[in-house]
């Protein structure tokens, strides 16, 4: 099945979910409301075959979009070889999302990572705690306005010593 008849399937399931399909040197990408995304990401996996997910991440348009992030889900299909990206947008005063970690194990670290360094909490989520920064670091250091500090400046004074 071409990504054309996945994106008209989606779009008839969900029509009122899609906000924008782009394709861009030959990929595909769907955006879609973050209310509906285990609904989608479920759809995706159990009728259109994409039973891996690749990656999962936050970006940050602080000053250039609004909503101010978005969460980008990358699907394989195993057997067919074909991949497309899901996009949420996720606004800065309510940086929350459902886990889709029920649909894909993977997204359990995915998620952990995206909201270490992005700080986008996952609603659901089994264990959602630091995975890459230590547990009493501040912020979230993948942010466009995370603050730029040498070890001497607080708060985190003396620790890279």
């Amino acid at each position: 099945m071409s990504d054309q008849a996945i994106v008209e399937k989606l779009k008839a399931k969900f029509s009122s979910a899609v906000l924008d399909v782009v394709e861009h040197r030959g990929e595909t990408t769907v955006t879609v409301e973050k209310e509906r995304i285990v609904e989608v990401c479920t759809f995706m996996r159990d009728d259109c075959g994409y039973n891996f997910l690749c990656d999962l991440c936050g970006v940050d348009y602080l000053g250039k979009l609004t909503p101010r992030f978005m969460v980008v889900y990358n699907l394989y299909n195993i057997t067919t070889k074909q991949r497309i990206r899901i996009k949420i947008p996720v606004a800065e005063e309510d940086a929350n999302v459902d886990t889709v970690s029920t649909v894909w194990g993977t997204a359990n670290w995915h998620e952990r990572e995206c909201w270490d360094l992005m700080g986008i909490s996952f609603n659901g989520h089994p264990d959602l705690r630091r995975i890459l920064m230590p547990a009493d670091w501040e912020g979230h250091p993948l942010r466009k306005d995370y603050p730029l500090q040498g070890p001497d400046r607080e708060p985190y004074q003396g620790r890279l010593s």
